[in-house]
């Protein structure tokens, strides 16, 4: 049976009357970690969005074989989960709410969480450091934390969710160093370990180029899906940022 998570044929994205990318074809599969690189603009947002059903395709198609995911993603919640870069300012709701809300579509009809729901929630806590076993923080208000802390709270809740394929916005943008490597590394693990398709948009080159499996590089001129060692040495990263990003001054 084959491994294709997502599938795109001669994608073409954008915004109403603007095309960002145009004729965007390639393959993602079960168990690989893989970041998008590329300048700002290039279409990496537009992509996850697309892809996630928040905004329409301008043409071509894309698919969810391994999955059977329904598009849009409203109609079937429990196949994708979504982290975006957005600031959220969340009223009267505390960290464990927020992480809760990936179990949502598992719910009864009541909306109640069961043993289960809470220790899968416990553990996407702990995963992302935010474990009560540290100081209390379940309880404690969303937006009482940093942005890094509640950055972290959002990949809980899409942890929790445990969906085939998690789609992430810079996830690491708020984080500092060693929480960047952690939840890079623990993403991978997942992907790895529980057999996700897990795709990144980032701007984290040294980290996506150690911890990546495969690197989709998006520029004015399409894109380029390859392992880092290949894609560096055919010098694709100084093509699409058009410097040479790993000597920048030019030693």
């Amino acid at each position: 049976m084959s491994n294709v998570c997502i599938s795109t044929n001669n994608l073409t994205i954008g915004y109403e009357h603007t095309v960002v990318q145009r004729d965007l074809s390639f393959s993602l599969q079960k168990g690989e970690m893989v970041c998008m690189l590329g300048k700002n603009g290039c279409g990496k947002s537009t992509l996850l969005r697309t892809l996630a059903g928040l905004q329409p395709a301008l043409g071509g198609e894309f698919s969810f074989p391994i999955s059977d995911i329904r598009y849009p993603i409203s109609d079937n919640p429990s196949n994708i989960a979504l982290v975006l870069t957005e600031r959220l300012s969340l009223e009267n709701t505390t960290v464990h709410d927020v992480v809760a809300m990936g179990r949502y579509p598992y719910t009864s009809f009541l909306g109640g969480l069961s043993a289960e729901d809470e220790h899968i929630i416990a553990q996407a806590l702990e995963d992302v450091g935010l474990s009560d076993t540290l100081y209390p923080i379940s309880d404690t208000p969303f937006n009482a934390h940093s942005d890094g802390e509640k950055q972290r709270a959002l990949i809980a809740k899409a942890i929790a969710q445990q969906t085939p394929i998690i789609l992430l916005d810079e996830p690491t943008a708020h984080l500092d160093l060693p929480n960047r490597i952690k939840i890079l590394q623990l993403l991978r693990r997942l992907a790895h370990e529980q057999g996700k398709m897990i795709l990144i948009s980032t701007h984290e080159l040294d980290l996506a180029i150690q911890l990546s499996d495969r690197i989709l590089l998006m520029s004015d001129e399409g894109i380029q899906l390859d392992t880092p060692a290949n894609l560096r040495a055919c010098k694709a990263f100084t093509k699409a940022f058009g410097m040479d990003i790993f000597n920048p001054l030019n030693f």
